[in-house]
Protein backbone atom coordinates (compact mmCIF):
# COMPACT_ATOMS: atom_id res chain seq x y z
CA UNK A 1 0.00 0.00 0.00
CA UNK A 2 1.35 3.29 -1.08
CA UNK A 3 2.27 5.26 2.24
CA UNK A 4 0.38 8.73 0.58
CA UNK A 5 -2.78 7.17 -0.26
CA UNK A 6 -2.40 5.73 3.38
CA UNK A 7 -2.36 8.36 5.25
CA UNK A 8 -4.92 10.43 2.73
CA UNK A 9 -7.34 7.73 3.69
CA UNK A 10 -7.03 7.43 7.42
CA UNK A 11 -6.74 11.10 7.36
CA UNK A 12 -10.46 11.78 5.96
CA UNK A 13 -11.45 8.59 7.99
CA UNK A 14 -10.50 10.62 11.20
CA UNK A 15 -12.71 13.84 9.79
CA UNK A 16 -10.06 15.87 8.64
CA UNK A 17 -10.39 17.60 5.31
CA UNK A 18 -7.86 16.95 2.66
CA UNK A 19 -5.15 19.06 0.90
CA UNK A 20 -5.04 19.85 -3.25
CA UNK A 21 -1.91 17.30 -2.78
CA UNK A 22 -3.65 14.65 -1.08
CA UNK A 23 -6.66 14.37 -3.20
CA UNK A 24 -4.84 14.64 -6.33
CA UNK A 25 -2.61 11.39 -5.12
CA UNK A 26 -6.27 9.77 -4.82
CA UNK A 27 -7.35 10.33 -8.18
CA UNK A 28 -4.15 9.75 -10.01
CA UNK A 29 -4.38 5.48 -8.51
CA UNK A 30 -4.95 3.41 -11.75
CA UNK A 31 -8.64 1.08 -10.86
CA UNK A 32 -7.26 -2.20 -10.71
CA UNK A 33 -4.56 -1.41 -7.86
CA UNK A 34 -4.53 -2.65 -4.13
CA UNK A 35 -4.76 1.55 -3.13
CA UNK A 36 -8.10 1.75 -5.13
CA UNK A 37 -9.74 -0.97 -3.84
CA UNK A 38 -8.86 1.00 -0.38
CA UNK A 39 -9.82 4.20 -1.41
CA UNK A 40 -13.04 2.09 -2.30
CA UNK A 41 -13.79 0.76 1.11
CA UNK A 42 -13.05 3.92 2.56
CA UNK A 43 -15.17 5.79 0.35
CA UNK A 44 -18.11 3.66 1.54
CA UNK A 45 -17.25 3.64 5.09
CA UNK A 46 -17.26 6.98 5.26
CA UNK A 47 -20.48 7.70 3.16
CA UNK A 48 -21.91 5.21 5.73
CA UNK A 49 -21.33 6.86 9.02
CA UNK A 50 -21.86 10.31 7.24
CA UNK A 51 -25.65 8.86 6.67
CA UNK A 52 -26.19 6.56 9.02
CA UNK A 53 -26.08 3.61 7.14
CA UNK A 54 -29.36 5.10 4.96
CA UNK A 55 -28.93 6.04 1.23
CA UNK A 56 -31.34 7.74 -0.56
CA UNK A 57 -33.24 7.62 -3.84
CA UNK A 58 -34.52 10.89 -5.35
CA UNK A 59 -36.76 11.30 -8.16
CA UNK A 60 -36.68 13.73 -10.99
CA UNK A 61 -39.04 15.06 -13.49
CA UNK A 62 -37.92 16.90 -16.83
CA UNK A 63 -40.72 18.97 -17.55
CA UNK A 64 -39.18 20.17 -21.11
CA UNK A 65 -37.47 19.85 -23.99
CA UNK A 66 -36.34 22.69 -26.56
CA UNK A 67 -33.46 23.26 -28.63
CA UNK A 68 -31.26 25.25 -25.65
CA UNK A 69 -28.77 28.36 -26.73
CA UNK A 70 -26.68 27.47 -23.68
CA UNK A 71 -25.02 24.81 -25.99
CA UNK A 72 -23.32 22.89 -23.62
CA UNK A 73 -21.85 19.76 -25.85
CA UNK A 74 -22.45 17.15 -23.61
CA UNK A 75 -26.72 17.93 -23.37
CA UNK A 76 -29.42 16.39 -25.71
CA UNK A 77 -30.96 19.70 -25.51
CA UNK A 78 -27.92 22.01 -26.69
CA UNK A 79 -28.93 23.45 -29.67
CA UNK A 80 -25.62 22.68 -31.53
CA UNK A 81 -26.21 18.72 -31.27
CA UNK A 82 -30.24 18.96 -33.02
CA UNK A 83 -31.72 16.45 -30.90
CA UNK A 84 -34.48 18.49 -30.17
CA UNK A 85 -35.21 21.38 -32.87
CA UNK A 86 -38.93 21.54 -31.18
CA UNK A 87 -39.84 23.01 -27.96
CA UNK A 88 -42.49 21.51 -25.80
CA UNK A 89 -43.43 21.59 -21.61
CA UNK A 90 -45.53 18.92 -19.98
CA UNK A 91 -48.76 20.04 -19.09
CA UNK A 92 -49.18 20.50 -14.78
CA UNK A 93 -51.82 17.69 -15.16
CA UNK A 94 -48.85 15.26 -16.40
CA UNK A 95 -46.17 17.07 -14.13
CA UNK A 96 -48.15 16.53 -11.32
CA UNK A 97 -49.09 12.45 -12.50
CA UNK A 98 -45.22 11.97 -13.04
CA UNK A 99 -44.15 13.68 -9.35
CA UNK A 100 -47.34 11.67 -7.44
CA UNK A 101 -46.04 8.54 -9.15
CA UNK A 102 -42.43 9.11 -7.77
CA UNK A 103 -43.88 9.98 -4.14
CA UNK A 104 -45.85 6.85 -4.11
CA UNK A 105 -42.60 5.02 -4.89
CA UNK A 106 -41.35 6.23 -1.93
CA UNK A 107 -38.50 8.68 -2.99
CA UNK A 108 -36.87 11.16 -0.20
CA UNK A 109 -36.80 14.31 -2.61
CA UNK A 110 -38.34 15.70 -5.78
CA UNK A 111 -36.60 17.69 -8.51
CA UNK A 112 -38.25 19.53 -10.83
CA UNK A 113 -35.82 20.19 -13.88
CA UNK A 114 -36.10 22.72 -17.03
CA UNK A 115 -33.72 23.44 -20.17
CA UNK A 116 -31.23 27.01 -18.79
CA UNK A 117 -33.54 28.75 -21.30
CA UNK A 118 -37.05 27.53 -19.89
CA UNK A 119 -39.24 30.87 -19.05
CA UNK A 120 -38.67 31.46 -15.63
CA UNK A 121 -42.34 33.01 -14.88
CA UNK A 122 -43.52 29.28 -16.47
CA UNK A 123 -41.19 27.49 -14.28
CA UNK A 124 -42.50 29.02 -10.99
CA UNK A 125 -46.09 28.29 -12.36
CA UNK A 126 -45.71 24.39 -13.06
CA UNK A 127 -43.46 24.33 -9.66
CA UNK A 128 -46.54 26.15 -7.80
CA UNK A 129 -49.08 23.96 -9.37
CA UNK A 130 -46.53 20.74 -8.49
CA UNK A 131 -45.90 21.66 -4.66
CA UNK A 132 -49.56 22.26 -4.42
CA UNK A 133 -50.53 18.77 -5.58
CA UNK A 134 -48.36 16.91 -3.94
CA UNK A 135 -49.22 14.07 -1.47
CA UNK A 136 -45.88 13.72 0.48
CA UNK A 137 -43.74 15.91 2.41
CA UNK A 138 -40.55 15.12 0.94
CA UNK A 139 -38.47 18.27 0.05
CA UNK A 140 -38.79 19.65 -3.33
CA UNK A 141 -35.89 20.50 -5.36
CA UNK A 142 -35.24 22.88 -8.56
CA UNK A 143 -32.52 21.37 -11.73
CA UNK A 144 -32.85 24.89 -13.38
CA UNK A 145 -30.53 27.21 -15.28
CA UNK A 146 -29.10 30.17 -13.73
CA UNK A 147 -30.78 32.50 -11.49
CA UNK A 148 -30.98 35.77 -9.74
CA UNK A 149 -30.81 36.41 -6.14
CA UNK A 150 -34.73 37.46 -6.36
CA UNK A 151 -35.60 34.39 -8.25
CA UNK A 152 -34.09 32.48 -5.63
CA UNK A 153 -36.49 33.81 -3.06
CA UNK A 154 -38.93 33.30 -5.69
CA UNK A 155 -38.10 29.43 -5.49
CA UNK A 156 -38.31 29.67 -2.29
CA UNK A 157 -41.91 30.83 -2.19
CA UNK A 158 -42.96 28.44 -4.85
CA UNK A 159 -42.09 25.63 -2.40
CA UNK A 160 -38.73 24.85 -2.79
CA UNK A 161 -36.12 23.38 -0.69
CA UNK A 162 -33.23 23.44 -2.44
CA UNK A 163 -31.22 23.23 -5.92
CA UNK A 164 -29.16 21.54 -8.03
CA UNK A 165 -26.23 23.49 -9.56
CA UNK A 166 -22.74 22.53 -10.36
CA UNK A 167 -20.17 23.78 -12.33
CA UNK A 168 -19.41 21.26 -15.18
CA UNK A 169 -16.74 20.10 -16.27
CA UNK A 170 -15.33 21.58 -19.46
CA UNK A 171 -17.76 24.76 -17.72
CA UNK A 172 -17.24 27.67 -20.02
CA UNK A 173 -15.08 25.55 -22.41
CA UNK A 174 -17.50 23.38 -23.98
CA UNK A 175 -20.71 25.43 -22.77
CA UNK A 176 -21.60 29.16 -22.86
CA UNK A 177 -21.97 29.48 -19.41
CA UNK A 178 -19.41 30.84 -17.44
CA UNK A 179 -18.00 29.51 -14.37
CA UNK A 180 -18.48 32.67 -12.76
CA UNK A 181 -21.73 32.92 -13.47
CA UNK A 182 -22.65 29.40 -11.97
CA UNK A 183 -20.92 30.10 -9.10
CA UNK A 184 -23.31 33.12 -8.50
CA UNK A 185 -25.99 31.14 -8.75
CA UNK A 186 -25.20 29.10 -6.18
CA UNK A 187 -24.07 32.05 -3.84
CA UNK A 188 -27.48 33.04 -4.56
CA UNK A 189 -29.33 30.09 -3.78
CA UNK A 190 -27.64 30.36 -0.44
CA UNK A 191 -28.28 33.74 0.58
CA UNK A 192 -31.97 32.69 -0.26
CA UNK A 193 -31.89 29.71 2.12
CA UNK A 194 -31.62 27.48 -0.18
CA UNK A 195 -29.59 24.40 0.35
CA UNK A 196 -27.29 23.07 -2.63
CA UNK A 197 -26.63 19.95 -4.17
CA UNK A 198 -23.47 19.83 -6.38
CA UNK A 199 -22.05 16.64 -8.21
CA UNK A 200 -18.11 16.44 -10.30
CA UNK A 201 -20.07 15.98 -13.85
CA UNK A 202 -20.30 15.12 -16.37
CA UNK A 203 -16.81 12.93 -16.65
CA UNK A 204 -15.34 11.56 -19.91
CA UNK A 205 -12.09 10.11 -20.32
CA UNK A 206 -10.49 13.11 -21.53
CA UNK A 207 -10.83 14.89 -18.35
CA UNK A 208 -7.82 15.66 -16.63
CA UNK A 209 -6.77 14.68 -12.79
CA UNK A 210 -6.60 18.50 -12.64
CA UNK A 211 -10.03 19.00 -13.55
CA UNK A 212 -11.27 16.47 -11.62
CA UNK A 213 -9.40 17.96 -8.19
CA UNK A 214 -10.92 21.44 -8.90
CA UNK A 215 -14.30 20.43 -9.25
CA UNK A 216 -14.45 18.28 -6.80
CA UNK A 217 -13.15 20.91 -3.52
CA UNK A 218 -15.06 23.53 -5.36
CA UNK A 219 -18.43 21.33 -3.89
CA UNK A 220 -16.42 21.38 -0.50
CA UNK A 221 -15.66 24.72 -0.88
CA UNK A 222 -19.43 25.82 -1.74
CA UNK A 223 -21.40 24.02 0.74
CA UNK A 224 -22.45 21.75 -0.66
CA UNK A 225 -25.17 18.97 1.03
CA UNK A 226 -24.12 16.44 -1.92
CA UNK A 227 -21.34 15.48 -3.82
CA UNK A 228 -20.34 12.62 -5.94
CA UNK A 229 -19.66 12.12 -9.41
CA UNK A 230 -21.45 11.22 -12.84
CA UNK A 231 -20.04 9.94 -15.76
CA UNK A 232 -21.26 11.41 -19.31
CA UNK A 233 -23.33 9.22 -21.31
CA UNK A 234 -22.71 10.07 -25.15
CA UNK A 235 -24.90 11.89 -27.20
CA UNK A 236 -24.43 10.58 -30.84
CA UNK A 237 -24.39 14.16 -32.35
CA UNK A 238 -22.00 15.66 -29.67
CA UNK A 239 -18.47 16.18 -30.57
CA UNK A 240 -17.62 14.95 -27.47
CA UNK A 241 -19.22 11.57 -28.84
CA UNK A 242 -15.38 10.86 -30.10
CA UNK A 243 -13.94 10.69 -26.59
CA UNK A 244 -16.36 7.35 -25.83
CA UNK A 245 -17.73 6.98 -21.58
CA UNK A 246 -15.30 5.79 -18.63
CA UNK A 247 -16.31 2.45 -17.56
CA UNK A 248 -17.84 2.47 -14.26
CA UNK A 249 -15.01 0.72 -12.79
CA UNK A 250 -13.17 4.15 -13.61
CA UNK A 251 -16.22 5.74 -11.72
CA UNK A 252 -16.32 3.65 -8.73
CA UNK A 253 -12.89 4.93 -7.55
CA UNK A 254 -13.72 8.51 -8.50
CA UNK A 255 -17.05 8.50 -6.43
CA UNK A 256 -15.24 7.09 -3.55
CA UNK A 257 -12.41 9.57 -3.99
CA UNK A 258 -14.57 12.47 -3.88
CA UNK A 259 -16.36 11.05 -0.86
CA UNK A 260 -13.04 11.50 0.96
CA UNK A 261 -12.11 14.60 -0.54
CA UNK A 262 -15.32 16.22 0.47
CA UNK A 263 -15.19 15.14 3.93
CA UNK A 264 -17.22 15.34 7.08
CA UNK A 265 -18.83 18.30 5.73
CA UNK A 266 -20.38 16.80 2.86
CA UNK A 267 -23.20 14.04 4.09
CA UNK A 268 -24.31 12.57 0.24
CA UNK A 269 -22.36 11.06 -1.88
CA UNK A 270 -24.12 10.87 -5.71
CA UNK A 271 -23.57 8.75 -8.64
CA UNK A 272 -25.23 8.90 -11.71
CA UNK A 273 -26.59 6.41 -14.08
CA UNK A 274 -27.34 4.13 -11.11
CA UNK A 275 -24.45 1.14 -10.86
CA UNK A 276 -23.17 -1.32 -8.45
CA UNK A 277 -19.41 -0.33 -8.64
CA UNK A 278 -20.73 3.19 -7.36
CA UNK A 279 -23.04 2.29 -4.66
CA UNK A 280 -20.80 -0.18 -3.43
CA UNK A 281 -18.08 1.97 -3.46
CA UNK A 282 -20.11 4.58 -1.06
CA UNK A 283 -22.13 6.28 -3.21
CA UNK A 284 -25.59 6.90 -0.73
CA UNK A 285 -27.63 8.58 -3.35
CA UNK A 286 -28.82 7.57 -6.97
CA UNK A 287 -31.95 9.23 -8.74
CA UNK A 288 -34.81 7.72 -10.37
CA UNK A 289 -36.05 9.72 -13.39
CA UNK A 290 -39.41 10.33 -15.67
CA UNK A 291 -39.97 13.05 -18.33
CA UNK A 292 -37.03 14.24 -20.34
CA UNK A 293 -33.37 14.09 -19.11
CA UNK A 294 -29.98 15.84 -21.25
CA UNK A 295 -28.19 12.48 -21.65
CA UNK A 296 -31.20 10.84 -23.36
CA UNK A 297 -32.35 11.54 -26.87
CA UNK A 298 -35.97 10.87 -26.47
CA UNK A 299 -38.45 13.36 -24.81
CA UNK A 300 -39.35 10.77 -22.34
CA UNK A 301 -36.76 9.17 -20.16
CA UNK A 302 -36.73 5.29 -21.74
CA UNK A 303 -33.96 4.28 -19.30
CA UNK A 304 -35.80 2.43 -16.66
CA UNK A 305 -34.07 3.79 -13.74
CA UNK A 306 -37.58 3.38 -11.00
CA UNK A 307 -37.07 3.46 -7.28
CA UNK A 308 -37.56 0.30 -6.94
CA UNK A 309 -35.20 -0.70 -9.49
CA UNK A 310 -32.76 1.71 -7.25
CA UNK A 311 -34.12 0.49 -3.85
CA UNK A 312 -33.19 -3.24 -5.46
CA UNK A 313 -29.85 -1.75 -6.59
CA UNK A 314 -29.32 -0.36 -3.03
CA UNK A 315 -30.05 -3.83 -1.33
CA UNK A 316 -27.77 -6.20 -3.87
CA UNK A 317 -24.49 -3.87 -2.50
CA UNK A 318 -25.90 -4.05 1.36
CA UNK A 319 -27.54 -0.58 1.94
CA UNK A 320 -30.63 0.60 3.98
CA UNK A 321 -32.48 3.06 1.91
CA UNK A 322 -34.32 5.72 3.91
CA UNK A 323 -38.17 6.06 4.30
CA UNK A 324 -39.83 9.56 4.24
CA UNK A 325 -38.13 12.63 3.55
CA UNK A 326 -34.33 13.70 2.77
CA UNK A 327 -32.12 13.97 5.45
CA UNK A 328 -29.11 15.14 3.28
CA UNK A 329 -31.95 18.29 2.64
CA UNK A 330 -32.22 18.33 6.47
CA UNK A 331 -29.51 19.47 6.96
CA UNK A 332 -28.05 22.91 6.83
CA UNK A 333 -25.68 24.43 4.04
CA UNK A 334 -25.72 27.74 5.37
CA UNK A 335 -22.41 27.22 7.28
Amino acid sequence: MNHDVAAAINKALDGSDLTKTEVTRLFEIDDLSEEAFAIQRAGRLLSAGLSQGKAEIHGQIGINTGSCPMDCKFCSFAACNGVFPDASVLSAEDAIAGVNSMERQGVNAVYVMSTADMDADRFLELSRAIKDAMISDVPLIANTGDFSLQHANDLVDAGYTGVYHAIRMGEGEFTRIPVARRIKSIENAREAGLQVGMCVEPVGPEHSVEELVEKTLLTRDLGACFSGAMRRTSIPTSPLAAHGQLSYARMATIVAAVALATGAAVPGNCTHEPNGLGVFAGANLLWAEVGSNPRDVEAETVRGWTADRCRDLYSECGWEVLEGPSAMFAKTAMR
